[in-house]
């Protein structure tokens, strides 16, 4: 949104003249690296910096320090991020999309991000007041009790600037041979993994897109995939007006250019901004628009939706010479999943043609509805995209935790495909007995995707709030087998191997916080056998045990080869 608080002088103080002497006081009192950390609690994580008076303070995912400044002070309600410099106004309680008239916010950003390699080399003597005093900033250590309570002495450290743990960095020197090979092979191989950059609250759009990334058959045919904007659609995508026509918003390019930016990487020192899809998103979808907080898996839904309705509208090249000119490795590609999507078609159950969506996470549903007065069977097919599956009641009532039963997924599964009686409300239209009878319900899974998507409800209503089942789940990292939820007497399902109903972890989605309106999006993805764990613009490598510790609520299991031994 546009933050018409900017153009007050009270709201931005601080310039870029400031933060760069802050910068170069603590380069000259050590040569370490360093990073910025909140001045109360000491936190080295999603840190702002107060636009007034250009004290650093943590967000409201750790001790909403920043918040509370703000609170205490009337005029110092527009702070930025020190890690991605989106702005945000406490007065509007919403991101910022302008900027002031003099461009000082573009300038901030310029300063917070440039690394100042010879900022040792200049002169340091300059103190912190005398630096506030020449920035013409009010000093924040003399003004209100609150900011008393949390600057007590005037040390460089005070500015919010702090060393790096030095085992961070350090590297032996001495190294094998062989050790040294399998390092650097590692090495090169998680240089080219970078994040993406949170545009406001955003983490639910990136969480997603990491794993989509990371699965290989997806993230490979988009990549693959030519240009296909044009310039109408250029013009379109650099506006956050909604007057422009919807039809023009092209999602598949923009996620063509994320994924293939993702796959060619880079250094690890900067992150991704997926902006221009998260704006044709906005077009789209109009209930995306803003940096409210939203659910990854609507976005996950709403995005393969458009996807799919998007590639049934494009041209792709083919056997016949159609569509776009493209030659080599990349119409291979695109013509191997063309000809597969085809092939499908007929068994998929879905409407039009069949994409890459329909090919690589559709499946099919068979639904049994038992009449218990007559026992007429009625059967139906229903194409899906994931699976929502219900924790079972059992396992989240309340009771002594040393009781408490451990929930597997199997279980979900389970629930999922097990008969039910239908409520009173949702009585069956029997065609035999000629009116709505009580009847039974059951869920199997006729033909199983080469993507098997499980997203788990943790989110219900309760007394006209929506709660959050925080519970523990336990799943496998390999070999999960949904022979037993396949139903085996069609054609669709016969199958020579059993094999080809295993599968094995890919990428799973985590919603950290205890509400749905509240909290953090993550997730872990598998790349080049190295499990990693993607935060925003942030990527860390990390056990398996890390993963199979964490509460899932999106899962992205991939089918196993049939030729590999299980």
């Amino acid at each position: 949104m546009e933050c018409p608080h900017l153009f007050s002088e009270e709201c931005v103080k601080i310039n870029r003249d400031f933060v760069r002497k802050q910068k170069i006081e603590i380069s000259a009192a050590t040569s370490t690296s360093k990073t910025w950390r909140c001045l109360e609690c000491a936190s080295m994580k999603e840190n702002w910096m107060c636009l007034n008076c250009g004290t650093v303070l943590c967000g409201r995912y750790e001790n909403c320090h920043a918040l509370k400044h703000s609170t205490y002070r009337n005029d110092h309600k527009i702070c930025m991020s020190t890690i991605n410099f989106s702005v945000f106004c406490y007065k509007c309680d919403d991101f910022i999309v302008n900027d002031t008239k003099d461009r000082r916010l573009d300038e901030l950003r310029q300063e917070l991000s440039s690394k100042d390699d010879d900022s040792a080399s200049e002169t340091s003597t300059t103190t912190s007041s005398s630096s506030s005093t020449s920035s013409g900033v009010e000093d924040p250590a003399s003004s209100g009790k609150y900011q008393q309570e949390l600057t007590s002495t005037s040390s460089s450290s005070d500015s919010g600037w702090e060393e790096m743990p030095l085992g961070r960095k350090l590297r032996p020197r001495k190294r094998t041979i062989s050790s040294d090979s399998s390092e650097n092979a590692k090495r090169k191989s998680l240089r080219k993994v970078v994040g993406l950059r949170n545009l406001g609250n955003t983490c639910f759009m990136n969480s997603v897109l990491q794993s989509l990334s990371n699965i290989h058959e997806f993230s490979c045919y988009f990549s693959a995939l030519p240009a296909i904007e044009t310039a109408k659609q250029k013009r379109f995508y650099h506006s956050r007006s909604l007057k422009e026509n919807v039809d023009d918003a092209n999602v598949v390019e923009e996620l063509r250019k994320v994924l293939l930016n993702l796959s060619q990487g880079g250094d690890g020192s900067k992150a991704i901004s997926p902006e221009c899809l998260f704006l044709v998103i906005w077009k789209v979808v109009p209930q995306f628009r803003g940096h409210r907080q939203h659910d990854a898996h609507e976005f996950l839904r709403y995005m393969l939706d458009r996807l799919h309705t998007e590639l049934q509208q494009i041209s792709l090249p083919d056997a016949g010479g159609g569509g776009v000119n493209i030659s080599g490795k990349t119409a291979a590609v695109v013509k191997c999943h063309t000809i597969t999507s085809t092939e499908n078609s007929s068994t998929s159950s879905f409407k039009g043609r069949s994409s890459i969506v329909t090919s690589v996470f559709g499946g099919t549903l068979q639904s049994e509805v038992r009449c218990l007065i007559c026992g007429m069977e009625s059967k139906k097919h229903d194409p899906f995209l994931d699976l929502s599956l219900d924790i079972p009641e059992k396992f989240y009532k309340e009771c002594d935790e040393d009781n408490q039963p451990v929930c597997n997924i199997s279980d979900c599964l389970s629930s999922f495909t097990e008969i039910e009686e239908l409520a009173e409300t949702e009585l069956y239209y029997c065609s035999s007995c000629k009116c709505k009878q009580k009847s039974t319900k059951r869920f199997w899974i006729r033909r199983l995707p080469n993507v098997l998507c499980l997203h788990i409800k943790r989110f219900r209503w309760s007394n006209f709030f929506r709660t959050k089942i925080d519970l523990r789940i336990s799943f496998p990292i390999n070999s999960l087998d949904m022979s037993q939820f396949v139903l085996n007497n069609g054609p669709e399902t016969r199958r020579s191997n059993s094999s080809n109903n295993v599968y094995d972890l890919a990428a799973v989605i985590v919603h950290h916080g205890n509400g749905s309106s509240c909290g953090h999006y993550t997730s872990f993805a598998i790349n080049n056998g190295t499990w990693l764990h993607f935060n925003d613009h942030t990527v860390k490598e990390v056990p398996p045990s890390a993963v199979a510790d964490c509460k899932p609520y999106i899962l992205f299991y991939i089918r196993r080869d049939s030729s590999k031994n299980s």
